[in-house]
């Protein structure tokens, strides 16, 4: 799988279909998140997938609300046979309030579902024990959270992701969390090969707007990275010399 985007992004909680389809293409994104749930086959202006037909889209269904791998496994046979991919977000938080990855049902719901020729995402803590352990069992990504979904408090995961990304042998994908272009770019910077962002922009008062700014602070960070950004110090380093002029007659 090949992107020219390095912005993955969620299509939840815009005011319409209309608008999120929009912002979506504002943002340059070729790859979307979707829950099968949204889709209503009797009522097509309502069907999300309805918008994004004709799109340079690439559906990543998700398997948000189940608890446990069992669930999680007939979810995404479910989106398998509904939309006709096997590429799937797995997401498993039983906990409504803190929607913390629940990192024992991922792992397993993982290794099932690589079996069965998933191409599987899983979303999970910032764990770098637990990354290894994924991509041991089939995992073609991971999704580690910068700060608890739809927060906004941006990555305050930081020094383990960095863990993480040195580690990785899979693409890293920094989910959940990130709320402002800076977060992302900060991501990207990183070394991160992509970021999701769904709240961030679904809930600006100009989506679209908002999604241009992501979609340039994505770019600005990666470019960043492979420019190498200058190692902090210490101490202050004149940028320029001190010495030599004042000491003449």
């Amino acid at each position: 799988m090949q992107f020219n985007s390095r912005l993955f992004t969620g299509t939840g909680k815009f005011s319409s279909n209309k608008e999120m389809r929009e912002a979506l293409d504002a943002s340059g994104s070729e790859l979307v998140t979707v829950a099968l749930k949204r889709v209503n086959e009797h009522r097509p202006e309502e069907d999300l997938f309805h918008h994004l037909r004709e799109g340079n889209f690439r559906l990543l269904p998700n398997t948000s609300g189940v608890r446990n791998a069992k669930e999680a496994i007939f979810a995404a046979q479910l989106a398998r046979e509904a939309l006709q991919t096997d590429l799937l977000k797995l997401e498993i938080h039983p906990d409504p309030k803190y929607l913390m990855p629940d990192a024992v049902e991922t792992l397993k719901a993982t290794e099932e579902l690589a079996k069965m020729g998933f191409k599987v995402f899983p979303y999970i803590h910032a764990d770098p024990v637990l990354c290894k352990r994924l991509e041991d069992a089939g995992a073609v990504a991971v999704m580690p959270l910068g700060s608890p979904i739809g927060s906004n408090l941006g990555l305050k995961t930081f020094d383990f992701l960095k863990i993480i990304i040195e580690q990785s042998r899979v693409p890293v994908v920094v989910d959940a969390g990130i709320g402002a272009p800076s977060h992302a770019a900060q991501a990207m910077e990183m070394g991160a090969d992509a970021v999701l962002v769904n709240t961030a922009i679904a809930a600006s008062p100009d989506p679209v707007r908002m999604a241009k700014a992501f979609k340039m602070a994505v770019e600005a960070g990666r470019m960043a990275y492979e420019a190498k950004l200058a190692q902090p110090v210490q101490h202050a380093v004149a940028s320029s010399p001190l010495t030599g002029f004042l000491d003449e007659d």
